[in-house]
């Protein structure tokens, strides 16, 4: 059985946050026209609450390398109208990552086609974005590209790129030894007894994955779900779902954490992390702070601004700023008030 079938299989989807089906995005690399092809992991999580890369790179390093070779033999099979085409790959790495784990992985990629690419210590955020982690290895300015072109067609070095995350390559190498049996990481973090990256069932709802790990608050709270910036927020009767997204749970005492403080977190750290490329992001932010932090909130110019930020921002960073807010309001604090 070849690996796009094993892939197939096995039902494997990217778990960047989009879901992406796996097959889909390497055969339409492996499709696309040109001599030279490029892969890239990505293993430089910036979402505040994510762990499951550094969880990875301490545990199963070997797994994660082998999916990455596996991908660079994927791309680099001959065709019977083609002389062969040579892919090398790329090992996107935080900086802090690149520290702790460089001995094993120089050791694991010796004399193969995969070259270590440690982040800049100014890419922030934005530098985990896929077409960013492009222009950083290029040495470009660390911003979102224009989509389309994507990078499957058009990516490091306008060259077909196949760009996947940690945990999906590791489990692309579970998958083609047929050891993949529907499992993905969570972390768990914020106001519970057990912080830490669990790897369970990737059905499981939440409250049984904070049930299992002895998580489930005592306490009025409330949770986010998926990404610790950009992640839905829940109240304790709505944990009937999966987790989605890049796989955290943050908890919140409701004691603990008013609306405005919540909020103006999120904000600060969007203003941080904005690339400053595109206006909606680079002013919105701002100006959402500057409203939430009056002494009488304008909620219409509030709203009006979460809207502009969805509609107008070039990449997933502003645009996902109105979920989090919106979701507070309606899920919890609508809810107590």
């Amino acid at each position: 059985m070849d690996i796009i079938s094993k892939i197939e299989q096995a039902g494997l989807v990217g778990r960047g946050g989009a879901g992406f089906p796996v097959a889909k995005k390497w055969e339409a690399v492996k499709n696309a026209a040109g001599d030279k092809k490029y892969v890239v992991c990505n293993a430089a999580e910036g979402e505040p609450g994510v762990l499951k890369d550094d969880y990875i790179l301490e545990h199963y390093a070997d797994r994660l390398i082998d999916g990455i070779k596996i991908a660079i033999d994927f791309l680099s099979e001959r065709r019977p109208t083609s002389t062969g085409r040579r892919t090398s790959g790329y090992l996107y790495l935080r900086h802090d990552y690149y520290k702790k784990f460089r001995k094993k992985l120089a050791a694991l990629i010796k004399n193969s086609a995969i070259e270590i690419f440690v982040e800049p210590l100014s890419a922030g955020y934005i530098g985990g974005e896929e077409s960013a982690v492009l222009n950083a290895i290029e040495g470009q300015r660390i911003e979102p590209r224009l989509k389309p072109p994507l990078p499957a067609v058009r990516g490091l070095w306008n060259r077909p790129t196949l760009i996947n995350n940690a945990e999906t390559f590791y489990n692309v190498s579970l998958a083609a030894a047929g050891g993949y049996n529907n499992k993905r990481f969570y972390t768990i973090s914020g106001d519970c007894l057990n912080e830490g990256v669990y790897e369970l069932a990737d059905d499981w709802l939440i409250e049984k994955i904070l049930r299992h790990t002895n998580n489930y608050p005592k306490f009025e709270f409330f949770l986010q779900a998926g990404g610790g910036a950009s992640g839905e927020v829940l109240n304790a009767g709505q944990l009937a779902r999966p987790v989605g997204g890049a796989g955290s749970i943050a908890v919140f005492s409701l004691a603990k954490h008013d609306f405005k403080k919540t909020v103006k977190n999120w904000l600060d750290f969007f203003i941080k992390e904005s690339c400053g490329q595109c206006a909606p992001c680079r002013e919105g932010v701002l100006r959402l702070r500057e409203v939430l932090i009056a002494e009488k909130i304008d909620w219409n110019l509030f709203n009006e601004l979460l809207d502009n930020l969805s509609d107008a921002s070039l990449c997933a960073l502003g645009a996902s700023v109105s979920a989090p807010i919106r979701s507070l309001v309606n899920n919890v604090f609508q809810q107590v008030s």
